[in-house]
Parts: structure tokens; C-alpha cells; sequence
């Protein structure tokens, strides 16, 4: 996807710093910007600091030093929260018998505060039936959220990203515990979204290879950041770095063209 050039970051970290509790950094000095229309890698070792970074840029925490921006403004004063769509490691809440189907996951998208009539409104179900058919589980909209694989509880939670129309998709290790092929659909859905639709993606992850063959660009952290930069300029030596160990990269085109 091509980046716009010129606008305003979709996230845009100045300087930043944080510590819990008054205690040594988590992260030190970190600045670095995500243009919108770009597919972001952050990769790093556990404890570099990569769940402290998407809390920052979630407004669920605040820098002890420096700027965090969200669409040009700090995220703890952003109004227009559709803008963003958050996927965690694993489909939260819905463990067990959790009553709700795939439509009604994704129709909480559209929610944008209480309204006494809403119930007698005629549901969204053009908006949410076009998201559904985005992941490609439309023809499961009928089934409990539970009775779905990890991988397409994933998808239905970018479903209920795109119903809202969100702008930047932020994703924490959302293929663990997902099978290879659930992967490889996975990161071809992002793929797409990213290339078509325009979406800016912000995807966490320990999978070397997959991001360097996915993302267009990067951010290496570990407390500091390491690297930024295009995917395709990431070296043995940046790595090694990273995680404190020889690392090879093995790709099998220059530029790690994704497929």
C-alpha cells in the first residue's frame, strides 16, 4: 500500500519514555512514526517493552516523558475512537458457552453509546454482513463465537474493526495458538486490507519471518528502538542485536516481496 505522504501520522511517538512505578524504563527514548496506509511490524524479545508500546499508543497509559499521538492528537484525548481497531492475542470473554454469534460480535462495532429507541431500530445488517463477507465468514454469522477456530475468532474481531470503518487495525500476536493454514489466511486477509482497502496495520509479533515477508516496514524494539525502517533493510546485524544472539535471514527474494 502506498503511504500518504504529508498527512498527518496515524501514530507518532516523540521522545517517548516510560516507567512503571517510578522504576527503571520500559521503554527509553523511543521515536518513530507510522504514515497512514503502512503495514508496521514491532518486533522484539520478550520484555522489550512491545505491550508497554500499544498501551501508549492506545491512551491506556501515559508517557513519562516525551509525546504520543493518535491521528494528531494524544490518544487519551481522542474523540473519534472508530478509528481504531484493536485485536488481541486471543478473542477475549469468549471462552466457555458465551452465548453471542459471529453477527452480534461484529455488530458491536456499530455501538456509539446508549439509545433508549435502539432496540426497535432495524439492525445494521448490510454494514455487518459486507465486514463478514470481507474475512470471509459471512456464511458463519449464525454460529456462536465459541464454536469458531482461534483463527476465525481473529478475523471476526477485524470484522467488527471494519464495520466501525476504523483507519488503523493495531493487532497484538494475533496468530498464536492459530495452525500454519489458519496463519497463512490470516496474514493474506491483512495483506489485502492493507493493499485494497488502505487499512494502516500495526501487527506485534516474535514471527521474524512472517513479518519480514508481510510488513513494509518495521520497528525493532528492546526498551530502545533498535531499528525502523523497510522490512527489506533489516540485516543479520540489527537482529543479532535485538535479541542479544546470532540471527541469520534467509529469504528467498531480495526485497521480501510478500508471495
Amino acid at each position: 500500500m502506498t503511504t500518504l505522504t504529508g498527512a498527518t501520522p496515524a501514530l507518532d511517538f516523540q521522545h517517548a519514555w516510560f516507567s512503571y512505578g517510578g522504576g527503571e524504563p520500559a521503554l527509553q527514548d523511543i521515536t518513530f512514526s507510522v504514515p497512514r496506509g503502512a503495514f508496521m511490524a514491532i518486533l522484539g524479545p520478550n520484555g522489550s517493552g512491545k505491550t508497554t508500546l500499544l498501551r501508549l499508543a492506545l491512551g491506556l497509559s501515559r508517557p513519562t516523558r516525551g509525546s504520543v499521538h493518535l491521528f494528531g492528537q494524544p490518544p487519551d484525548k481522542l474523540r473519534s475512537w472508530t478509528k481504531v481497531g484493536y485485536v488481541p492475542q486471543m478473542a477475549e470473554g469468549v471462552q466457555g458457552r458465551f452465548p453471542a454469534t459471529v453477527d452480534e460480535i461484529v455488530g458491536q462495532g456499530l455501538y456509539h453509546g446508549f439509545a433508549p429507541l435502539a432496540f426497535w431500530r432495524s439492525p445494521h445488517q448490510q454494514a455487518v454482513h459486507a465486514a463478514l463477507d470481507m474475512v470471509g465468514l459471512r456464511e458463519l454469522r449464525h454460529r456462536r463465537i465459541t464454536a469458531l477456530s482461534v483463527g476465525q475468532q481473529q478475523r471476526a474481531l477485524i470484522a467488527r474493526a471494519l464495520v466501525r470503518q476504523a483507519e488503523l487495525l493495531v493487532l497484538d500476536e494475533p496468530v498464536a495458538g492459530v495452525d500454519t493454514a489458519g496463519q497463512e489466511q490470516f496474514y493474506s486477509l491483512l495483506h489485502r486490507l492493507n493493499l485494497e482497502q488502505g487499512l494502516t496495520i500495526v501487527l506485534v509479533s516474535h514471527d521474524i519471518g512472517a513479518m519480514m515477508r508481510e510488513a513494509t516496514t518495521c520497528a525493532c524494539l528492546n526498551r530502545t528502538l533498535v531499528f525502523h525502517g523497510p522490512t527489506h533493510e533489516l540485516t543479520s546485524l540489527e537482529l543479532s542485536k535485538l535479541y542479544g544472539m546470532p540471527v541469520e535471514v534467509l529469504m528467498h527474494d531480495a526485497l521480501h516481496e510478500h508471495r
